[in-house]
């Protein structure tokens, strides 16, 4: 058991993943939604012109914003848009990668809330969203990529099993092509 937890892994996820496979979709869908959400927050505070790094307690969307948080968010919402268009493994990677920094961007925001050095105007509830969001774009990114159930068809199970998914190839060609397009 040790030596085969201790194998290299040499299978390259995104060669197991086309960038058209329903998997995709989902990685998508979460970059998009969540691009388009960052966004527009970040618009909208431009628009309201407020200062670059003002902490006067200026709100948009029920969040607290100055400059510098709008065109963060700007910033990060194109680079999950960029996701969104590449797909594939590409998407989910930077979902979660994206989303681990929106949750480490909430515990370091937590910490400077009564701080001078609170340069991104943040309150209690950007910290709260920060939260909400990186966790949400963890999953869209997790989303059938890992899991202990994950089905054997499934490209990222089969390219961390491949000697397993090599035999269940063979059998099912052994089997008939009826069987293995899921007839009886």
């Amino acid at each position: 058991m040790l030596r085969r937890l201790m194998r290299p892994v040499n299978a390259r996820l995104d060669e197991h993943l086309p960038t058209d496979h329903k998997l995709s979709k989902v990685y998508r869908v979460g970059a998009g939604l969540t691009g388009l959400l960052l966004v527009v927050f970040g618009i909208l505070g431009l628009v309201d012109q407020i200062g670059f790094f003002d902490t006067g307690g200026d709100t948009v969307l029920a969040l607290n914003t100055n400059g510098a948080l709008s065109v963060l968010s700007i910033c990060i919402g194109g680079l999950l848009f960029a996701g969104m268009v590449v797909g594939g493994a590409f998407a989910s990677t930077l979902n979660i990668v994206i989303g681990v920094a929106f949750i480490l961007s909430g515990f370091v925001n937590l910490a400077l809330l009564d701080t001078g050095f609170n340069f991104l105007a943040f309150e209690i509830q950007n910290v709260l969203f920060s939260f909400v969001v990186g966790v949400m774009l963890m999953w869209f990114g997790m989303y059938g990529r890992v899991g202990s159930a994950l089905p054997h068809d499934n490209p990222y199970w089969r390219a961390r099993h491949p000697e397993q998914a090599a035999r269940e190839d063979r059998a099912r060609a052994r089997l008939g092509p009826s069987v293995a397009h899921g007839g009886t």
